[in-house]
């Protein structure tokens, strides 16, 4: 198990090159199933998410391997439809296996999927989803079990607008007999990169990211070769990084337009940022104002993904600051960590009470979390003396050599053995 050792007190300065989402290259990878054709997809960060996506393809019957940083993925003699516990309960996103693996098999079988533990995430959405295209649902001894003589396009009305829900419905009813209407659905930028992939291979989607979207089933998918979209939240943990620690860098290959909220939020902390093309450069000079408030909600509102990294900025602000978590209800098991290093946190609920310190000061903690991880890493970046983060296997999951591209900034980060 590894760790990661800070000296905190460095400015950042330079260029950093933000890999492709993770949120978008699972789903896409699930979505490989459904063809027979091989595909490569571009630029695909070497995180463990991905990796065990891989694996658990591959126990499928797929062929999928990495060359350099692009995967290939051959499913022509895919004939499993059993997605293995072991996997299942490493990876949350193994659920949008589901779709995939029951059009094609027109049967699946999953252990309940695991990930981070930020809150209860009840995969009952997409199982009423699935259930409106036809399909039988079984929930045994952790399992789920499922299986449809056929598909069938349906109108489905998602009670929230799920992430997971939407895109898993769209992975099933894109081979579906007849026409799906997704209603309510997420609009994350991630769900049109994967209609995007999917017409690439010969779908007939339309309307993602808005709130309907329209799914014309089609026979048969084809071969591709595809570049998903960058990752809007490592581009906004380095641009917290810099306004948290001073400095100023240059964020490449993100949309400034999927994370229009947190700019907007670091505009208002004094940071001053400029945005051309792909590229977003923030400058940021102490003291910071605190935000007033922050409250996560659904694309187009503040990603609940960057919550921990605001609120680790919020603590070293002037002022007091309100966070609101809505998406998920134990996403603050970070904040004893950070109270460890000085923060002053009152969390009640959903709320977190900020009152801004002048500094961090240095301490051991554990990332318990992928996201909650990556904003104590921020904290030590930003403290005075020494930090130790244990556990960043969660970090691993979602950023691909964070300390080297942390160092390549000037921050004095490194990982060593615990």
């Amino acid at each position: 198990m590894d760790k990661y050792v800070i000296n905190g007190g460095n400015k950042l300065y330079g260029r950093v090159k933000i890999q492709s989402a993770k949120n978008s290259v699972l789903p896409i990878l699930a979505a490989t199933v459904l063809t027979d054709e091989s595909v490569k997809i571009l630029n695909v960060p070497q995180i463990s998410d991905v990796k065990n996506m891989v694996k658990i393809l591959n126990c499928l019957g797929c062929v999928a391997q990495y060359e350099n940083h692009d995967i290939v993925i051959n499913s022509a003699n895919a004939t499993s439809y059993e997605i293995p516990s072991a996997l299942a309960h490493e990876l949350r996103s193994s659920v949008f296996l589901l779709g995939s693996v029951i059009s094609r098999f027109k049967r699946a079988k999953i252990a309940y999927p695991g990930g981070c533990d930020i809150g209860l995430r009840p995969v009952d959405l997409h199982l009423s989803g699935l259930k409106r295209l036809g399909v039988n649902i079984v929930e045994n001894n952790g399992y789920i079990l499922c299986d449809a003589e056929r598909l069938i396009g349906n109108e489905i009305m998602l009670d929230c607008p799920s992430v997971g829900a939407t895109e898993n419905i769209m992975l099933a009813a894109v081979k579906a007999e007849g026409t799906t209407v997704i209603k309510n659905a997420a609009r994350e930028p991630e769900i049109e990169d994967l209609q995007n992939f999917l017409n690439l291979l010969g779908a007939k989607i339309c309307g993602a990211g808005s709130g309907t979207i329209l799914i014309e089933g089609v026979k048969k998918l084809s071969g591709g070769e595809y570049l998903p979209i960058a990752d809007r939240i490592e581009a906004g943990t380095f641009l917290i990084a810099t306004a948290m620690c001073g400095g100023e860098i240059c964020v490449e290959g993100a949309l400034a337009e999927n994370i229009s909220s947190l700019i907007h939020k670091l505009r208002e902390n004094g940071c001053k940022l400029h945005v051309k093309n792909d590229k977003i450069t923030i400058s940021s000079k102490k003291p910071l104002v605190s935000v007033k408030s922050i409250e996560t909600q659904p694309y187009p509102g503040f990603p609940t993904d960057l919550q921990a990294q605001m609120t680790a900025l919020c603590c070293i602000c002037n002022g007091n600051s309100i966070v609101t978590e809505n998406l998920f209800e134990t996403r603050f098991k970070y904040v004893p960590e950070l109270r460890k290093m000085g923060a002053d946190v009152t969390v009640i609920d959903r709320n977190a009470f900020v009152r801004g310190v002048p500094r961090f000061k240095g301490a051991t903690v554990i990332a318990q979390d992928l996201r909650g991880g990556a904003a104590l890493v921020l904290a030590g970046l930003a403290a005075q003396g020494r930090t130790e983060v244990l556990d960043i296997s969660h970090i691993d999951r979602g950023y691909e050599s964070f300390e080297y591209k942390i160092r390549s900034l000037g921050g004095d980060i490194i990982r060593n053995k615990m």
